[in-house]
């Protein structure tokens, strides 16, 4: 385990992350970090699921006109389960 020791702006209570350890995660401007365990900050790189959907490999084909159609039916149902 790498225990860094990093400084709390006194202004924003900004926290900089030491520009090798950015390098060595991947991190870059931007990215989201930061989460609460138990009273605990927890920093790691979180996934934006757009981000990560543009590059990832694609297993299935669909249209724009089925993803649509899906779309509308899944409203539709909601729309019956919050109106009955």
């Amino acid at each position: 385990m790498l225990k860094v020791k990093v400084r709390v702006s006194k202004r924003r209570g900004t926290i900089y992350i030491p520009a090798d350890i950015s390098k060595a995660l991947g991190i870059s401007e931007g990215d989201y970090l930061v989460k609460v365990e138990g009273g605990r900050v927890v920093m790691e790189p979180a996934v934006d699921p757009f981000e990560y959907a543009l590059k990832v490999k694609k297993f299935a084909k669909t249209t724009f006109e089925a993803f649509e159609k899906e779309s509308e039916e899944m409203q539709n149902e909601q729309w019956a389960k919050d109106t009955a």
